[in-house]
């Protein structure tokens, strides 16, 4: 059962998320009408400090800070495939994010299948992008709030039975009206306070932890014997899976909607650029929790059975004094609100520009669109908490885990046709159709692992990359017949280079002949 000082701690916290929320309006308050720019993207109005709060606050969930350490506490090295992944992440988004905000910006996109149904001129393709889109941030927004549960739970906040249920509902419901009102604007401002939070307390928890168990030897040697000694490093067999699942993992994560609607909430590409190179510093905070679940191994720490996401709070409370553990707990909890509220913006905002408008009420004024997409993203929360109570939480990681595969499979689209328009959107949707077919099969085939056999032999992959590459195959191959049969495209908008340019350096005396 918590204390009173870890009850307050917590509180405290949670008060002050909602007290900056309720301030939201006052973040680059704009007198423009009503638009759906100005709900989902903040007018695309901030700067680099609050653009790099919101990135790396939408980016690092509460989820994979219960997840990773808890991955670590089960399965030892594997689990720090999420560090890599993340690192990859930046240059990725120094290169990407910057360069599809200036075609948003200058066409008035305000989503990926926005950019892809102007550049390819294709309201399929677009469709099948805003829709698998909507489709792998559900679960992904469903596990925000299991993260908040493990959380409670593991330090006695979260009551059994119905109380427990009312206090979820409790915290979600704040968020939820704050960012009906206020729009990207309400999870920008919290989180400045998840990011101060977080970083502060992992600070503490882990300096606490080290003098503890007697510093980092210690702890990995302890961890060790509990895991058996060589799991806490890659053997040969693990280091495909493990490249594989970072490398795809990256790819995948910009390709999520709440991802791109906070890079487009930036107010041009220099700032995306300053903040890619600034986000390590998430990554950073990210390893240190991993190393917690180490430390909760050699700590002797007994998390629940199928409940290792439970190992570092369970760890925070036994060794951290009550106001300690109530700002981690609480923390965390703010973590997850941040993400939580833009994924349910991006979904909304997916809808309303990619089905509603498109095939349901092309006329609708903007005042009109941003009603819906409010309606829309308090729906997607309600259904959230329902997922939540209703189903199994392991239902909601597969559909997650299944996610992560669907979601890759729009990169072709999204990412090359930023630099290309050569792939035919036809070929383009077989591909993803392709894609989407084979990845999931082979998620379903292995029981819900995203890890899977490559052929016969003892070789695993990460399943998303495998349907990734059969996905380009299809999409290149179906160009080349297409293009061969005379079968017209869309019209581009985009004014983008249809293929790929190589710039040349000019000659210099030493070059000439």
């Amino acid at each position: 059962m918590a204390d009173g000082a870890m009850t307050a701690t917590f509180l405290a916290v949670i008060g002050g998320a909602s007290l900056l929320a309720v301030t939201a309006r006052r973040l680059h308050p704009s007198d423009r009408l009503p638009s759906l720019e100005g709900w989902a993207l903040a007018d695309r109005s901030l700067g680099p400090v609050w653009t790099w709060f919101l990135l790396g606050g939408t980016i690092f969930t509460a989820y994979t800070f219960t997840a990773v350490p808890g991955l670590a506490y089960g399965n030892g090295a594997p689990a720090f495939f999420a560090v890599p992944y993340t690192v990859i992440v930046c240059p990725i988004a120094f290169v990407l994010l910057s360069r599809l905000w200036e075609v948003a910006r200058k066409h008035g996109y305000i989503t990926a299948a926005d950019f892809v149904r102007g550049r390819y001129g294709s309201p399929s393709l677009a469709l099948v992008v805003a829709l698998t889109g909507i489709l792998a941030t559900m679960p992904y927004l469903a596990l925000q709030l299991l993260g908040i549960r493990a959380v409670l739970t593991a330090g006695g906040v979260y009551p059994r039975g119905a109380t427990g249920d009312l206090v979820m509902v409790a915290l979600f419901a704040g968020l939820a009206v704050a960012t009906y009102r206020h729009g990207l604007r309400a999870p920008t401002v919290i989180s400045a306070l998840k990011a101060v939070a977080v970083f502060v307390s992992l600070t503490a928890v882990t300096w606490l932890v080290l003098e503890r168990l007697g510093g980092p030897g210690p702890v990995f040697d302890g961890a060790a014997r509990r895991l058996g000694g060589p799991a806490l490093l890659l053997s040969p067999a693990q280091q495909p899976a493990y490249a594989t699942l970072a490398l795809g993992s990256a790819l995948a994560l910009l390709m999520y909607p709440h991802v791109l609607t906070a890079g487009f909430a930036a107010d041009g590409p220099r700032t995306l650029r300053k903040v890619s190179v600034a986000l390590p510093a998430w990554t950073g905070l990210l390893a240190l929790f991993g190393f917690l679940g180490i430390a909760a191994l050699a700590a002797g720490v007994r998390a629940p059975k199928g409940g290792a996401e439970a190992a570092v709070p369970m760890l925070v409370d036994r060794l951290m004094p009550g106001p300690l553990a109530g700002l981690v707990f609480g923390a965390i909890t703010v973590g997850a609100l941040v993400p939580a509220a833009v994924m349910s913006i991006a979904a909304a905002t997916s809808f309303v520009r990619n089905v509603y408008v498109e095939y349901v009420h092309p006329t609708a004024t903007p005042k009109r669109q941003v009603r819906i997409a409010k309606a829309v993203s308090l729906t997607a929360k309600v259904g959230a908490v329902a997922f939540v109570f209703g189903l199994r939480d392991q239902d909601a990681i597969n559909l997650q885990l299944l996610g992560g595969v669907w979601i890759l499979q729009i990169f072709p689209a999204v990412a090359i046709g930023l630099f290309t328009g050569r792939l035919h959107p036809r070929a383009l949707l077989a591909g993803w159709g392709a894609g989407m077919a084979a990845g999931t099969y082979l998620v379903v085939r292995e029981g819900f692992s995203s890890i899977v056999p490559l052929g016969s032999g003892p070789l695993e992959i990460y399943a998303g990359l495998a349907a990734l590459l059969l996905n380009l195959t299809v999409a290149v191959a179906g160009t080349a017949v297409l293009e061969r049969l005379g079968v017209p495209r869309g019209a581009d908008l985009t004014d983008l280079p249809s293929r790929l340019t190589v710039r040349r350096r000019p000659e210099t005396g030493a070059n000439r002949p």
